[in-house]
């Protein structure tokens, strides 16, 4: 896409914009709306900063629409048409086309960390303070379940927050034709990020072939996503949790991940550095289960982490330790 081309499209989202606000139809453009997961269309407007809103937020006004101390800005692309920015601009931000400014809630560690809830009895209202919580405090992604994928994806659009969610999840016991099915469904709904739990008992039983095919299934599935595979740590020896960073990285997966959260034992920092020293820089290492403090995390970053899990989120950015349930 050259310079000119992107001048085009900036303009043409300016004029759709310009319309709507004057209360004339706007030529629907390919992509507003996606129908075709599981949880039906997806991709509308955000459901904050619309234009008479009725969400009981406060709206734009002079320029900026930070909405709660999220990360709304001024170069908010509501307030702020795509054409007011350089082609340079827009190619820096194709890949997430939001513009947010850091606010005084975030730091450094919370870039770092996925922003967890995984139980089985989440509701859709503890799913809406997950996402307000990742935008205030600026996390990496909401990580939940595929039931909650568009959800978080219509609450979280036009923010830097991605949606992370699970596939196999926990036990990892299920085909490669179904995780990989699983995946497409997700990213359907709007999933950013998948983090994938390997065949765990076929690891053990040495079965390294079905191990492979079982990532590569779901790799293929997420081209142009970030793929996460989860090992379960403490059901594995040093030599199957090596074995399992091998095939991952062989399978082009993006991260190796330590634990659900559900198994018999959470991230260690042996494991962490363990698994860094065998996918070397190229790939990321996320540490996940048992992170509930920001002691616990920096021994994590440290071993060699590029990603926390975790449902303490907030009490790891804020110095505090997690309350009881939390993950």
């Amino acid at each position: 896409m050259n310079d000119e081309d992107i001048k085009k499209i900036a303009a043409e989202v300016a004029r759709i914009m310009k319309e709507k606000e004057g209360g004339a139809p706007a030529r629907k453009m390919p992509g507003d709306s996606v129908s075709i997961g599981t949880a039906g269309k997806v991709f509308q407007h955000p459901l904050v900063n619309r234009p008479g809103g009725s969400e009981g937020k406060k709206q734009c006004s002079g320029g900026d629409c930070r909405i709660e101390e999220n990360t709304c800005s001024s170069s908010c692309q509501s307030c702020n048409p795509l054409n007011s920015y350089t082609p340079q601009q827009i190619k820096a931000s194709a890949d997430r086309v939001s513009f947010c400014n850091p606010n005084e809630a975030s730091t450094s560690i919370a870039g770092m960390i996925d922003h967890t809830l995984l139980k089985a009895n989440a509701t859709q209202e503890e799913i809406g303070k997950l996402c307000e919580e990742a935008r205030k405090y600026r996390f990496a992604s909401v990580c939940v379940n595929p039931g909650y994928v568009a959800l978080a994806s219509r609450l979280l659009r036009g923010s830097c927050v991605k949606v992370c969610t699970v596939i196999g999840f926990p036990l990892g016991s299920t085909t490669p034709t179904v995780k990989a099915i699983e995946a497409r469904d997700a990213m359907a709904n709007g999933a950013d990020e998948i983090d994938m739990v390997i065949n765990i008992g076929a690891l053990k039983s040495g079965n390294d072939q079905l191990v492979l095919d079982d990532i590569k299934a779901v790799r293929e599935a997420t081209r142009g996503k970030c793929l996460k595979v989860i090992l379960e740590t403490s059901y594995l020896t040093n030599d199957e949790k090596v074995r399992a960073c091998r095939m991952s990285k062989q399978a082009q997966a993006d991260f190796v991940k330590t634990s659900t959260g559900f198994g018999s034992g959470g991230a260690t920092p042996e494991d962490v550095a363990l698994m860094r020293q065998t996918v070397g820089p190229e790939m990321g290492v996320k540490a996940s289960g048992g992170i509930k403090n920001a002691e616990v995390a920096a021994a994590m970053v440290k071993a060699g982490a590029t990603r926390l899990g975790t449902s303490a989120s907030i009490a790891i950015v804020s110095g505090g330790e997690a309350a009881k349930g939390q993950y």
